[in-house]
């Protein structure tokens, strides 16, 4: 059997508990034929705090063999949507039980404030688990007329099988309910991958798997390196449908993998370099409030970060005193510290790669009015920065940095607007700030993005999709198009009357 940690939390004076092994068939188990570990630190304080085993491409095997065998066993079609939706609320009532625990843990592991991490990952996590339950005894066909005399159709929305997914660093447990929730509530068995820099909470929420009462095998969990664990389930031939988030790099492997293999399914949710767009009738500043939450929250790592903001010149000057100072008011600190509003960046690299960005907004002429001032002190951390005086040719404002690093222009018109906004590779989401009821409707309709948001900004809800466009992905999560994803849709022809006369005369 694998080990199980107690992992220290100095600020509260107590421990966690969190099982170390691979997460097979309900049991904590070590790898087949591995000693590797992956280490994971504390980013505010740059210390490890745990160790768990590394899983390798034959672990995923076990793994995938325990998905199809409970798939065709004891979930699949062999279980009724009221027993799924039972099971699935019971997990939601045993995570939201354990709200403030889980929180504390990926704040260790990821950094974030301790109440983001309760109150608006793990309390939308929970809510994303029960809107699926809802669904999970409404999963419908169609009847459809060929000939009411001798014939008839219908069609059957059929779990896809097993899943592989594959989740980010940066919501590791929103990202988790994504993933899980519609793909169960269909009847989909699930192998897990957790990003091997935060997999401390996908382990955890194993153990409620069990307390809840799943089947073994219906959701696995194998910490592994991407290199291994993510590219043996993109070319597993026994993997139905491979589902992503991440970066764009990662993702055209995935689908390459997926293609060379099985043609599975596949779903990707990728990279973003988002724009808001502020037109001089916008209330300057509400949209300076929602520009902040845009580029501040979860420290600037999120794919839709609104890292690109357009001013109109009317209101260039204006907007850019308040957008200053109400960023001013971010506070970026250790997550235990209720005064904080942003943690750490994830880890060493995101540290580097984004002071990587900031050095080149400087060189490359960009203007600082904000931040760009490293701290010396221990902790992974970074202030916002904002940059202007910028232009579509810098790397800050093509790259996706995934930071708190905002970069602002100008534009004169609304069609000068909508080009700069859509000038790039990227379309995963976009925002507008206007009182123009009439150009709020135009420009949300020109605007080269999956999700835009009208005077608002980077708010989600689980009964709406998102997903990207271009370089940003394919397919939907949430709402009642993320069910297609985990679904096949099977035609049924029936014939009830007509006599076939063979052969067949001309």
């Amino acid at each position: 059997m694998a080990h199980t940690v107690k992992i220290p939390v100095p600020a509260l004076n107590k421990e966690i508990s969190v099982s170390t092994g691979l997460f097979i068939n309900n049991e904590f188990v070590p790898s087949v034929d591995s000693s590797e570990v992956i280490q994971c630190f504390n980013p505010a304080t740059e210390e490890v705090i745990a160790s768990v085993v590394a899983g390798s491409a034959k672990d995923i095997d076990v793994a995938v063999a325990a998905a199809r065998t409970a798939f065709k066993t004891t979930w699949g079609k062999n279980v009724t949507g009221w027993e799924r939706s039972r099971l699935m609320n019971k997990l939601a009532d045993l995570i939201e039980r354990d709200a403030q625990e889980l929180a504390e843990l990926e704040t260790l592991n990821n950094g974030k404030p301790v109440a983001v991490a309760r109150d608006f990952d793990i309390g939308d996590s929970i809510q994303c688990l029960r809107y699926y339950a809802g669904w999970a005894d409404k999963i419908t066909g169609q009847t459809i007329e060929v000939d009411n005399k001798s014939k008839m159709a219908f069609t059957r929305h059929e779990p896809i099988g097993v899943c592989g997914q594959i989740i980010p660093w940066n919501y590791p447990i929103n990202m988790w309910s994504w993933k899980v929730a519609p793909a169960l509530a269909v009847g989909c068995t699930i192998v897990m991958k957790p990003s091997e820099i935060t997999p401390l909470t996908a382990l955890k929420l194993s153990e409620l798997v069990v307390e809840a009462g799943f089947p073994p095998g219906v959701i696995n969990t194998v910490p592994s390196l991407g290199p291994v664990g993510g590219a043996a389930l993109s070319a597993h031939p026994d993997v139905d449908k491979v589902a992503f988030t991440g970066s764009t790099i990662t993702g055209r492997k995935i689908m390459e993998a997926a293609a060379k293999s099985n043609l599975k399914k596949v779903s990707l949710e990728l990279g973003g370099k988002s724009p808001q767009l502020i037109f001089e009738s916008a209330d300057l500043k509400q949209a300076a409030a929602w520009s902040a939450l845009g580029i501040c929250y979860n420290t600037g790592q999120d794919c839709t970060a609104g890292s690109r903001i357009y001013v109109q010149d009317s209101v260039y000057d204006k907007f850019i005193d308040i957008l200053v100072s109400t960023v001013k008011e971010t506070v970026i600190g250790d997550g235990f510290d209720k005064s904080t509003g942003g943690g750490p960046l994830v880890s060493k690299a995101q540290f580097d790669r984004v002071w990587g960005y900031i050095d080149a907004g400087k060189a490359e002429g960009a203007k600082v009015v904000l931040g760009g001032e490293r701290r010396n002190t221990k902790g992974y951390f970074v202030d916002p920065t904002i940059f202007t005086d910028v232009n579509s040719d810098m790397k800050i404002v093509k790259e996706e940095i995934f930071g708190p690093v905002l970069s602002i222009g100008r534009f004169k018109t609304e069609e000068e607007a909508v080009a700069l906004a859509n000038n790039t590779t990227y379309g995963l989401g976009a925002g507008l700030h206007s009182t123009d009821a009439s150009q709020c409707m135009r420009v949300s309709g020109l605007l080269e993005a999956g999700t835009v948001w009208v005077n608002q900004y980077n708010v989600l809800s689980n009964n709406v999709p998102f997903g990207g466009k271009k370089q940003s992905g394919i397919g939907r999560e949430l709402g009642s198009y993320a069910l297609e994803e985990y679904t096949s849709i099977k035609a049924v022809h029936w014939n009830i009357g007509e006599k076939l006369q063979w052969p067949l005369s001309l």
